[in-house]
C-alpha cells in the first residue's frame, strides 16, 4: 500500500558501438604489452637456445642445466656425450644444454672481482 510500482528506466539510445569498444580496449592493451615484455623476448631466447643446442659440435665445452662443465666427445641426435673428467663420460640430453663454449672461448667469470 505504501510502496510505489517500480518500472524499468526507458533507453535514451541503443548501447554498443563505441562504448563495446571501450570496454575492450583496455583489455587489448594489457594483451600488446605482455607480448611485447614478455612473449616476444621469451620466444627470441627459446629461438636463441634451440640454434644454440643445434650448432654443438666435438669439442666444444658445455655446461648443462645440471651444473656439469665437460667436453662434447660425441654428437648424436638428440644426446650427446660429455666428458666431464679424464675417462668419466655422461650422456646428456641436448635440451638441457645451458651454454654452449666454442674450443678457443674463455669462461665468463663473474666472480674475478
Amino acid at each position: 500500500m505504501f510502496i510505489s510500482t517500480a518500472y524499468a528506466q526507458a533507453a535514451n539510445g541503443a548501447p554498443g558501438g563505441a562504448s563495446a569498444f571501450m570496454q575492450l580496449l583496455p583489455l587489448l592493451a594489457i594483451f600488446v604489452i605482455f607480448y611485447f615484455f614478455l612473449i616476444r623476448p621469451q620466444q627470441k631466447r627459446m629461438k636463441q637456445h634451440r640454434e644454440m643446442v643445434n650448432n654443438v659440435k666435438r669439442g666444444d665445452t658445455v655446461v648443462t642445466s645440471g651444473g656439469l662443465i665437460g667436453k662434447v666427445t660425441r654428437v648424436d641426435d638428440a644426446e650427446v656425450q660429455v666428458e666431464i673428467a679424464n675417462g668419466v663420460h655422461v650422456q646428456v640430453v641436448k635440451s638441457t644444454l645451458a651454454d654452449v663454449r666454442t674450443k678457443g672461448e674463455p669462461a665468463n667469470d663473474v666472480a674475478k672481482n
